[in-house]
């Protein structure tokens, strides 16, 4: 058995757990929906609210430097996913900036039609996806297949390949450096959607030579529910990138108050409309929890948390339905679990019940996710022992579990 008194004292990112507001007696294994609350947010945000907007007003643009969080914080962003200076900007939803860069890929190969993804990409990449395409319509087509079938389908018909780098129920994980080489050699487009990657694992746009990629901030980077997202593109790209929303803050002189558009001479062309002050200054303050840690520390605990709650589940709940859905190979793996039950709705609701949070997804997936950052091994070895309870009194069955939330 796994000593986790001994991990956990070993553990370099141990002391990071301070910096993050965790209810008494909770365990959290759902930071790959949201992250926990870093206890520096409330009071950047006091001093947002009061000392800038209240006491600066509109001069807070100029004086506090809101005009720069966009490309300030991107830079910060850029910092934890291998990305070059300038090449990141936060802004906007993944969702929104999908459409950017996907219309701006498709703009890039104009002769090629088809945008290549897979059945495990989350459901509203692929919804923006085929709007986007009715909206060109131009002749467009997303093809979907197997995970597994990615690297066999691309071909010189493929304008774009379109990808989540971690399964976001699964866990499983696709080889960005591999992928993009082999759209490359096809004559493609690579776009990544790093919504289970940024802060999870070591990620390196400029290694993988991606063209493209977006991600949130509210899953491992802990920006707080609805933060702002971000989107990178590859410099070379940049200068060939014609905008489909060509807004204000895109322009290349917004001030200058020109009829027509031009857009800016770097990433800020990926931008649109204001910047939310208020969600970027918390996010820019989440992010002082990543000074001084390593990917590489925080790559090592993840896989080690994951196969700790693996090895406890299988011995602790067996014959109880329960299915690994994940890769068992760490390597293939992002910083998540998941396993299959029949009645996987109900007993997660038992357990978050009795404190410990994850997710469902449907229709059988129960979804833990590990933060390196704020989890202790003990807390794996207790979240097992809490699951296998539950099933073996049976307490899932109970009406209150039943009902389902607008939220899962």
């Amino acid at each position: 058995m796994t000593d986790a008194a001994a991990l956990d004292r070993d553990d370099p990112l141990a002391a990071k757990r301070d910096e993050f507001e965790i209810p008494e007696g909770l365990i959290y294994l759902d930071g790959n929906s949201l992250g926990c609350l870093p206890k520096a947010v409330p009071a950047r945000m006091a001093e947002v609210v009061s000392a800038e907007w209240g006491g600066q007003l509109i001069r807070g643009w100029n004086d506090a430097a809101w005009i720069d969080l966009p490309t300030r914080i991107g830079g910060r962003i850029g910092n934890l996913i291998g990305a070059g200076e300038g090449t990141v900007v936060a802004a906007d939803t993944t969702s929104i900036n999908l459409v950017k860069a996907l219309s701006a890929g498709l703009a890039l190969r104009p002769g090629r039609k088809v945008i290549l993804s897979d059945t495990g990409n989350f459901p509203a990449d692929l919804y923006m996806a085929q709007g986007l395409i009715r909206t060109l319509n131009k002749g467009h087509e997303l093809k979907l297949v197997a995970p597994e079938e990615v690297e066999s389908a691309i071909d010189d018909s493929v304008a774009v390949l379109m990808l989540t780098e971690v399964d976001y129920r699964t866990g499983r994980r696709h080889d960005m450096a591999a992928l993009t080489q082999k759209a490359h050699a096809a004559g493609a487009l690579a776009q990544w959607d790093l919504c289970h990657s940024a802060g999870a694992l070591p990620v390196d746009l400029t290694r993988a030579k991606a063209d493209f990629a977006i991600g949130c901030t509210y899953k491992y980077l802990n920006g707080g529910p609805g933060a702002p997202a971000f989107i990178y593109v590859r410099p070379d790209h940049l200068p060939h990138v014609e905008p489909m929303l060509s807004g204000w803050m895109g322009h290349e002189a917004p001030f200058a108050f020109d009829l027509d558009y031009r857009p800016a001479p770097g990433t800020e062309r990926m931008t649109v409309g204001t910047p939310p002050v208020l969600a970027l200054s918390a996010l820019d303050a989440a992010l002082d929890v990543w000074d001084g840690v390593s990917m590489t520390d925080v790559r090592a605990k993840s896989m080690a948390l994951g196969d700790l709650f693996i090895e406890e589940v299988e011995r602790r709940c067996e014959g109880f339905g329960l299915a690994l859905a994940s890769p068992r190979d760490a390597m293939v793996r992002g910083s998540q679990v998941a396993f299959r039950c029949a009645k996987g709705y109900a007993v997660m609701q038992a357990l978050i019940a009795d404190g410990v949070i994850g997710d469902f997804r449907a229709p059988d997936i129960m979804r833990f996710g590990f933060t390196p950052l704020y989890l202790r091994y003990a807390d794996i070895v207790q979240a097992a022992q809490t699951l296998e309870r539950i099933l073996r009194e049976e307490t899932w069955r109970a009406p209150q579990f039943q009902q389902r939330g607008k939220v899962t």
